[in-house]
């Protein structure tokens, strides 16, 4: 993917940057991002080969799960090369058209793993208010299906935004404010009327995750109302915690995401620092933090993960 070669050409090199100010203990710096990405990675690894594995895992919730661990991987797997070059191997150039399908792998995903959270709290909303029916609304084709739309919509919404950034002409030094190639910060490097491509940007935020989390919000507004509704002797508030591995998940999405949005927008004079700090957040916490918090919040992702470290260390015969 990455360009090392920045000879003159008919397209344009864009250069990374790493972290400014610290170029010279970038070999250092490398060593933490190198951990979490294997943590994200192996993390991210296990909760598809439990989902898979095990047979009380095989539930509508946990099918999601693994869709979602497998958006995350592919979100690592599309940034950690061009990461770790800048910081390995000072490899800061990328020609465009490798630029382009990173940009487009990363909010496909981005998109892809927001429609998933909302399937997830649609999945919840009927397991609560309507668990009669959970049974007969989430089947493995309902589960198929969300999962698609999610997919579908991503990569239709996203497919346009390489084609309007090759028709502009980048006449700049052309260097990103992240290790990773991202739409705003490409946008922002084009020369001419970019003023459709970014209304299409706005309006691709605004039909994703803008909608999605107000749906997410609705869903749960929904869910308090249902239990608060119940006779005090029937309010059960145990419901919630099956709750609450999601609601750990969105907020580990979105806080990042629309801080990082919010700073491309209205903070272009801010530290390039805090430009790398808050890019890096948003596409590292999130495949490193899902596993951790269904690991600690999830009580089947924990029996599951007990019963398979018995079964090894009884195989061992420890």
């Amino acid at each position: 993917m990455l360009a090392f070669n920045s000879t003159a050409s008919n397209w344009p090199t864009f250069s990374f940057i790493g972290i400014p100010g610290l170029e010279a203990a970038h070999i250092w710096i490398s060593i933490p991002f190198c951990v979490l990405y294997i943590m994200a990675l192996g993390g991210n690894a296990l909760l598809l080969i439990l989902v898979t594995a095990e047979q009380n895992l095989h539930e509508p919730q946990f099918y999601f799960l693994a869709v979602l661990a497998l958006t995350d991987l592919g979100l690592s797997l599309s940034t950690m090369p061009s990461v770790l070059a800048v910081f390995w191997f000072d490899a800061r150039h990328i020609g465009l058209d490798a630029c382009l399908t990173q940009m487009f792998f990363i909010h496909t995903l981005s998109s892809v793993e927001s429609g998933i959270l909302v399937a997830m709290a649609f999945d919840r909303l009927v397991a609560i208010c309507a668990p009669l029916n959970y049974t007969r609304i989430f089947t493995h084709y309902t589960v198929a299906c969300l999962s698609g739309a999610a997919v579908l919509r991503g990569a239709t919404l996203l497919a346009p935004l390489p084609f309007f950034l090759k028709t502009f002409p980048f006449c700049g030094t052309n260097i990103l404010s992240h290790s990773y190639c991202y739409y705003p910060d490409m946008l922002n490097l084009a020369c001419g009327d970019v003023s459709f491509s970014s209304a299409y940007g706005l309006v691709f935020v605004l039909c994703t995750f803008a909608v999605d989390v107000v749906f997410i919000i609705a869903s749960y507004m929904k869910i308090l109302g249902t239990i608060m509704n119940l006779e005090t002797q029937d309010r059960n508030w145990k419901s919630l915690h099956t709750c609450a591995c999601h609601l750990c998940t969105v907020l580990v999405f979105y806080l990042p995401l629309i801080s990082l949005a919010v700073l491309h927008r209205y903070s272009r004079d801010a530290s390039p620092v805090l430009y790398t700090t808050m890019s890096n957040a948003y596409l590292l916490m999130t495949p490193l933090l899902n596993p951790l918090v269904y690991s600690v919040k999830s009580r089947q992702i924990q029996a599951a993960l007990r019963k398979r470290f018995w079964v090894q260390r009884v195989i061992a015969g420890e």
